[in-house]
């Protein structure tokens, strides 16, 4: 079937304007005025709407096994739950085990994704070197289409890339056009810190915003970064939570580097007092990594979004249930890291970016589609509603508001970071590949309907990198 949204404003990353929008075949067909329905067609009345591109979240975890156990949210439950609040397409990880071969961990996570529900891509995650992870980087560039492969710098003796990954690693990538990205901790330092802090007696969940103090991650930041500019490699940096972390990116880029980095919605929005809360379960279930920071960083990194330093939000969408959590009741660097955010991201970020004059609404649409989809390589297939592109879009209504609650989410985890918070801009009707997915708070995702997204290697000589 094919849909008719009329009436609509139609906004994208560099304009907003009035136009009817027609979708067929999964694809945006034409953007006008006073568009002719065509004989079937489903008519979607958007007056008082904003027709907008769908969500991209660069930065999720479906059925991670972590830690112990696995993650709760699956690829169709968690795209699902996407659906819900806006967003239409993922980029996930792929993360081999130590030694373990990286074409057979892709194919695992592919076998995964099957089930998902909307579109997704892979980051590739390299936690070990040879010369067989030097050949299947090439393989997943020019064959899978994986453009970035991700390096924990966090996680000793599990997944921790050393500096000489690093080097090995970012040099492979500038050969085959792929992006590095970092999760920037240094792990030497928090491993420390955490036996230290154990061993005074220190075992709740307050242990482990002491165990990642900021200057953790100012380090590894800084060090990812200047390995970056001798390389000649642009970079990504993950989950950007400190003030120490985005002064690197800021000194980078006012020196011409291609740096560029994601911050994600519940760092924008709490802050570390959530693990000093008297009840157990409650602080242990904000435990992520990094963790949420003092609120001088999160006034902080809302600055670093509006200056442009910032480019991207995403949520490291990574669910543990109680039970799971309560693996570390007696010693907190067993807790499972993660916590939720797909379905709320979007409508945090309206409420309290768009909604307190922080972003424009076009601002609004370049750090939730627009930008992840320049940077990796995804645009203006998505993160752009225009003839041609892929008719994954949200029609967002200003003036709805709700109270987010775990008893009313879609998400598949029996907690929420943002219990209680009231938002104002909710999705009155999500499209994903042209057909409506979620409709006035009715949900209709399709297991399996998701598609895998090649993303082409970049192209040095006409703007490696990105130009977000």
């Amino acid at each position: 079937m094919s849909i008719l949204i009329r009436g609509g404003t139609v906004v994208n990353a560099d304009h907003m304007v009035r136009a009817d929008v027609y979708c067929a075949d999964g694809a945006v067909r034409a953007v006008g005025d006073a568009i002719e329905a065509p004989s079937g067609a489903r008519v979607i009345e958007a007056d008082g709407l904003l027709v907008m591109p769908g969500g991209i979240d660069p930065h999720t975890h479906m059925e991670l096994p972590f830690m112990g156990t696995v993650a709760s949210e699956d690829f169709f439950t968690g795209t699902a739950a996407g659906f819900a609040g806006g967003t239409t397409s993922i980029i996930d990880f792929v993360i081999p085990g130590p030694q373990q071969n990286l074409m057979d961990a892709y194919r695992t996570w592919r076998g995964w994704a099957e089930k998902a529900a909307g579109d997704y891509g892979f980051h590739v995650a390299v936690t070990w070197w040879d010369e067989t992870v030097h050949a299947d980087m090439a393989r997943l560039v020019h064959e899978e289409g994986v453009n970035s492969f991700k390096h924990f710098m966090a996680y000793k003796n599990a997944i921790m890339a050393t500096d000489d990954i690093l080097y090995q690693s970012f040099a492979r990538a500038l050969e085959l056009g792929a992006m590095p990205t970092v999760h920037a901790e240094n792990g030497e330092l928090v491993f420390q810190l955490q036996q230290a802090l154990v061993a005074q007696g220190v075992t709740g969940p307050e242990g482990h915003p002491r165990s990642r103090p900021p200057a953790v991650e100012g380090e590894a930041a800084q060090r990812a970064i200047r390995f970056a500019e001798v390389l000649g490699v642009p970079l990504y940096l993950v989950h950007v939570s400190t003030r120490d972390a985005l002064e690197a990116i800021t000194q980078a880029r006012s020196r011409g580097q291609r740096v560029y980095g994601e911050v994600l919605a519940g760092h924008l929005l709490l802050d570390d007092s959530v693990y000093l809360n008297p009840d157990w379960e409650t602080a242990a279930a904000h435990v992520m990594s990094p963790p949420f920071r003092p609120a001088e960083h999160r006034d902080a990194l809302w600055r670093g979004l509006q200056s442009g330093n910032l480019q991207t939000t995403a949520t490291d969408h990574c669910c543990f249930c109680a039970p799971q959590k309560a693996m570390g009741r007696d010693d907190f660097t067993r807790i499972p890291n993660g916590t939720a955010g797909i379905e709320d991201r979007m409508a945090v970020l309206w409420t309290h970016g768009v909604g307190s004059g922080r972003l424009t609404a076009q601002e609004f649409v370049a750090v939730t589609s627009a930008n992840a989809a320049k940077l990796f390589n995804l645009y203006p297939r998505k993160g752009r509603v225009a003839e041609g592109a892929d008719a994954d879009i949200v029609l967002w209504d200003p003036a709805a508001s709700k109270t987010i609650s775990v008893a009313t989410h879609h998400q598949n985890v029996d907690f929420n970071i943002f219990e209680g918070m009231t938002v104002t801009g909710l999705p009155a009707y999500t499209l994903s590949q042209g057909k409506v997915v979620y409709a006035q708070g009715q949900l209709d995702a399709v297991r399996g309907a998701g598609r895998y997204i090649k993303r082409p290697a970049f192209n040095r000589n006409i703007g490696f990198g990105g130009q977000a």
